[in-house]
């Protein structure tokens, strides 16, 4: 609704980080998140953490353009191959395989995309590559996050209010030679672009909105387990679909419909593949501890998505 109004999506993408970085030092404070930690060398944040906050602005800003220039729905359908990159990059970035279950999975993706890209009645290539560029470096980000996390223990959200304050420095200068001036002088009317009460609103909400969903992201993602996470993904991604269809009126055909549908249905077969493979590699590498029991047998136990699986074994002095 709002790039509807005011087509500036680098505004918006501004908008967004200030609204990370304003909100969320005190907030934070308030709520008694720990601080992050000092050790963290220079040298790992240039190698790691600034350019994760460049992918996040090119990924937020890329996101902009695709639902400006493409209908939601179809921008939303497009970013359900974000399996396929993650699948992809995992590979070269972390050396890691996959199943055959997984691999398989990422047919009906690609197929479902593919049949929603045809028969796209506003289709735009534009609105395509930006979908596709921002669903690559949210997967970069998902990657290089985790790695993060893992290598520093900082608290999510403090990563967050990093993240989006290197973003907002890094994405300052950008805005100021490319959006401000456009803003000051509109090319088109050669006056300065007159912001209604609405737009300004629009602005605002569309800021606090996207700092709580940042913060419910990271929050869910740091509690469930990553496959109920995605599934409350591919769920989302059919509720937001559904929404812009009835209430913002998208023209689209039967066939369309069925493309996204299968798209989204390959996010949870790839979902399901890969807890499974999950299941798989806790049993295969976490090693069994034994306990004798009172019929002279003992009990190997595994530890498995926070549930202990028992066997019984014949135990031998």
């Amino acid at each position: 609704m709002l790039l509807s109004e005011f087509p500036y999506p680098m505004t918006v993408t501004m908008v967004q980080l200030t609204s990370i970085t304003v909100y969320s030092g005190p907030f934070f404070n308030l709520w008694g998140v720990r601080k992050y930690s000092n050790d963290i060398s220079w040298g790992y944040y240039l190698r790691l953490i600034v350019p994760l906050a460049l992918g996040k602005f090119l990924a937020t800003v890329f996101s902009h353009v695709s639902i400006w220039k493409v209908p939601v729905s179809y921008a939303h359908t497009v970013k359900a191959t974000m399996p396929f990159f993650t699948v992809f990059l995992s590979r070269i970035i972390l050396k890691e395989k996959q199943t055959w279950k997984v691999y398989l999975s990422l047919v009906p993706i690609v197929v479902g995309v593919a049949i929603a890209t045809l028969t796209e009645l506003s289709f735009n290539m534009i609105g395509l590559l930006s979908a596709l560029a921002s669903t690559m470096a949210f997967s970069l980000q998902n990657i290089y996050s985790k790695k993060v996390l893992h290598d520093t223990g900082i608290h999510h959200l403090r990563l967050l209010l990093i993240l989006g304050r290197l973003a907002l420095i890094l994405f300052s200068p950008i805005w100021l030679l490319y959006d401000l001036g456009s803003l000051i002088h509109n090319p088109v009317t050669g006056e300065a672009v007159d912001l209604s009460f609405y737009v300004i609103g629009l602005l605002f909400l569309d800021g606090v909105l996207n700092w709580f969903q940042n913060i419910i992201a990271f929050s869910v993602l740091s509690i469930i387990t990553p496959l109920t996470y995605a599934v409350a993904s591919a769920s989302k991604r059919i509720f937001v679909i559904a929404v812009t269809l009835f209430v913002l009126g998208n023209p689209v055909t039967w066939l369309n419909i069925f493309g996204m549908t299968l798209a989204i249905f390959g996010v949870l077969c790839y979902n399901k593949a890969k807890y499974d493979q999950r299941i798989d590699n806790s049993r295969t590498l976490l090693p069994p501890y034994y306990d004798k029991n009172r019929n002279g047998k003992s009990t190997s136990s595994f530890m498995v998505n926070g549930w202990t699986e028992k066997k019984e074994h014949l135990f031998e002095v």
